[in-house]
């Protein structure tokens, strides 16, 4: 069974940064799907600028016509904070012994010891980082310890068991963030290639996040 690729954030907006990575782990891991999970309350930031109803249609319109890549609701439809592990905890339920690849940051992947009920996060997924040209990585603490104990080089082991697995997989870097675009477009500058172009327009169309 070909692994399925999990992908939460905010997505405050959707940009080029979130997609590329995405794209990249989905053909390289040979991912069936890879979804596309927007929190409705994140645990960890502040509230979301945009509403729940702008951030699902941004993302619905940023994915539009990409094969194998889709939105999952079911945070939005949960009530209360996000956690990822109740997100995992009913993937799990569905879809059996499949394997989950939760695809992370290395920024999320550093600071995992702080995530609700982390110690469960490996029983219900794979931990997939995305690793940028030049970024650091995390060899003390929480995160050195899941490496030393269940880190992969090779992506076969992904196929291997349903979850457990640590991977480091490399990444374009692009360095694109949402408190970038939103801060460009407060002052209604041009956000032309930091995200698809249907994305851009709903931005200008709704007007969002202008001083």
């Amino acid at each position: 069974m070909s692994p399925i690729g999990i992908f939460g954030g905010t997505f405050d907006p959707v940009h080029y940064g979130h997609l590329r990575p995405a794209l990249e782990m989905q053909q390289d891991l040979n991912l069936s799907e890879v979804r596309f999970i927007p929190c409705r309350i994140p645990p960890h930031k502040t509230k979301p600028k945009a509403s729940v109803e702008h951030r699902l249609a941004m993302l619905q319109l940023a994915l539009e016509g990409l094969e194998g890549m889709c939105v999952d609701q079911r945070e939005l439809q949960r009530e209360g904070i996000s956690y990822m592990v109740d997100t995992l905890t009913s993937l799990r339920q569905e879809l059996g012994e499949r394997p989950i690849c939760l695809i992370l940051g290395m920024d999320a992947f550093a600071g995992i010891h702080r995530w609700h009920r982390w110690r469960d996060l490996l029983r219900l997924a794979h931990l997939v980082v995305a690793s940028r040209p030049g970024s650091e990585v995390p060899l003390r603490g929480v995160p050195g310890d899941l490496l030393q104990h269940f880190s992969t080089r090779q992506p076969r082991r992904l196929l291997e068991k349903p979850s457990g697995v640590v991977l480091l997989h490399p990444v374009t870097q692009l360095d694109i963030s949402a408190t970038q675009t939103r801060k460009l477009a407060a002052k209604s500058g041009d956000l032309r290639f930091l995200m698809p172009e249907k994305v851009r327009n709903y931005i200008e169309q709704h007007r969002l996040y202008l001083s």
